[in-house]
């Protein structure tokens, strides 16, 4: 990008908040021997795979930009990665994606059976409200809203309705929009809200939450951009998953619809948009400035 950015020490910042959401996410989930062993096992074995934890990321530091404590955030922070690491899980079983690895190791249910990994992933999302509920509710945002902003953003208008819509697309050809469809809801509606619950657990301003918005869902729709070029141009072992595997299966992706080189432009403006978007926290965002750079430069 050529806009000049505040100097951020985004590595320290991620290091920092990987090991903090590590930690609570160990407090909030039962042991490894909680009975029954083997469900806890396989809820740890994903939420536990080496995940860059970039949700969490973007919702504390959407808290920061907010004036708020990222203490509160923290709850949301760790729901929101439940619920990914569930779409994960379920994702990659035989009956969807039917992929064999994922951040560098065996998938849930090429360890545990897919019984156990359905039922893991099952396991997360419901954990995901559990934990939602602990936080700490503020003047504006109180956990009714909370949980409904998660619910949403993991149901059938959202998530699940991209999942379906990327099964139902596969070995069709489909137009850009629907491709949008697509990611703005496999993709960016998760993103989109891990940003929010940041600023609602500060207490944000309506002016503050849609700036949020309109970032959120701008760097999600970036970041789903990147991971299909990524899919296209990486190793397996550069990704920590099957590369190639979109092409294989003819999912439809932007660089099977519009190109290399448009999808990289289609990123870069997506991208503009998003830092554009943050000019109402008048310099308090440069910690989401510095991961919407990350995810646009990103190369696994």
């Amino acid at each position: 990008m050529s806009v000049k950015r505040t100097p951020f020490d985004l590595p320290g910042f991620l290091s920092t908040r990987t090991d903090a959401v590590n930690r609570a996410l160990d407090k909030f989930l039962p042991s490894e021997k909680t009975r029954p062993a083997t469900i806890h096992k396989a809820m740890r074995y994903s939420i536990f795979a080496g995940g860059k934890r970039m949700r969490p990321a973007l919702c504390l530091a959407a808290a920061q930009a907010c004036q708020g404590s990222e203490k509160d955030a923290l709850p949301l922070a760790c729901a929101v990665e439940c619920i990914h690491t569930y779409s994960l899980i379920h994702d990659d079983l035989p009956a969807m994606d039917n992929d064999d690895f994922r951040r560098g190791k065996p998938t849930n249910h090429k360890v545990f059976g897919e019984g156990v990994a359905v039922l893991a992933g099952d396991a997360l999302l419901t954990q995901a409200f559990e934990i939602a509920a602990r936080c700490k509710k503020s003047p504006r945002y109180p956990h009714e809203k909370i949980i409904r902003e998660l619910a949403g953003a993991a149901g059938s208008l959202q998530l699940i309705a991209g999942q379906v819509a990327d099964l139902e697309a596969e070995g069709k050809e489909i137009s850009e929009a629907d491709l949008k469809f697509i990611h703005e809801r496999k993709t960016s509606a998760l993103l989109c809200c891990s940003v929010r619950l940041g600023g609602m657990s500060a207490n944000c301003t309506p002016a503050e939450l849609t700036g949020l918005t309109h970032f959120g869902y701008h760097v999600g729709l970036a970041f789903q951009v990147i991971d299909d070029i990524l899919d296209v141009t990486q190793t397996s072992e550069q990704l920590g998953k099957t590369a190639g595997k979109d092409a294989a299966v003819q999912k439809a992706t932007y660089p099977a619809i519009v190109g290399l080189e448009k999808s990289r432009r289609i990123a870069e403006r997506l991208t503009g948009k998003a830092f554009a978007a943050l000019k109402t926290f008048q310099g308090r965002a440069v910690a989401l400035e510095a991961l919407a750079e990350f995810l646009l430069k990103r190369d696994r």
